[in-house]
């Protein structure tokens, strides 16, 4: 395995609590992100600047439906948003029944469709899921989730991962390429009881079918092979990494967001850059984010 330590900068500066959620817009070179606990919309322009949008809800996902609207996934539900002037309508609720929940990790399918998360505000045990969105319908894919997370796609729309964080075991799904919906049972691709680096949190696949996950607790992002092998180590300077995604004209960086929630003072200091958002420069072949079929 090799192990890679000077190969990021920073993206964004900006601490999040819980960054979480980051995606890229090919079409206008856009990259999005959240704070979740701060119910901040992130936004880095092609040129670099950045912008923060408030929102009236915490939320953790964005995707792209066409070049004027986005639907983005919160604690209230499937919301359209409007790029011109950030309105929000309701498309869908998640979960109308459990308050103490929100929403967490999701990524769309090749095929259209949005597989999003659920977990409760303070982590209860099962209290989540995992659904899927298309054409305006919500199914439930999987009950009794605690922290949903590596929710992500081969190129194919072959096969889906996802993991329940505490359970420190990522599984893979064979699915139906043209709905996204699962076609058998979901096996063990990682069972990480051995993995001294942290928890599986947001992950993403690229263009090759190599698996990047971002370890929680383990400061770095960790490359695996098809079969499961770690083949890359790449190092970060703080604990809590949560979520990567491709970006760049030709999707060959990777952004990687982070949180500082949890740390305590001696952390922190330990930490400086916790919360930051950072750009990666590998060896990556990437793949750019469907857009979402509502």
């Amino acid at each position: 395995m090799n192990q890679t330590v000077a190969t990021y900068r920073d993206f964004s500066e900006t601490a999040c609590e819980v960054g979480e959620g980051p995606t890229h817009d090919t079409a206008t070179g856009t990259t999005y992100w959240f704070d979740i606990h701060n119910k901040m919309l992130l936004e880095m322009s092609a040129k670099g600047e950045e912008t923060i949008h408030i929102l009236p809800y915490a939320a953790s996902v964005l995707a792209v439906i066409d070049d004027e609207s986005q639907l983005i996934a919160t604690e209230k539900g499937l919301f359209r948003r409007t790029v011109a002037d950030g309105s929000l309508a309701l498309v869908k609720e998640l979960e109308p029944d459990k308050p103490d929940n929100r929403s967490n990790d999701g990524r769309v399918h090749p095929s259209g469709a949005l597989w999003i998360g659920t977990m409760g505000w303070q982590g209860a045990d099962n209290a989540g899921a995992i659904y899927h969105f298309h054409k305006g319908e919500l199914r439930t894919l999987y009950h009794a989730i605690t922290v949903p997370n590596a929710i992500c796609f081969t190129a194919d729309g072959a096969t889906g991962y996802f993991t329940d964080t505490p359970t420190r075991k990522v599984m893979r799904v064979a699915l139906d390429p043209e709905t996204g919906l699962p076609v058998a049972e979901p096996t063990v691709f990682l069972d990480e009881a051995a993995n001294d680096r942290g928890f599986p949190d947001g992950a993403v696949v690229d263009a090759d079918g190599n698996f990047w996950c971002a370890r929680w607790d383990g400061g770095c992002i960790q490359g695996f092979d098809p079969r499961g092998a770690c083949f890359e180590t790449i190092e970060l300077p703080t604990d809590r990494i949560t979520c990567p995604a491709f970006i760049g004209n030709d999707l060959s960086d990777m952004i990687v967001t982070s949180a500082y929630v949890g740390l305590n003072d001696d952390q922190m200091r330990a930490q400086p850059d916790a919360g930051e958002t950072f750009i990666l420069q590998a060896r990556f072949r990437g793949k750019a984010d469907p857009r979402v079929v509502i």
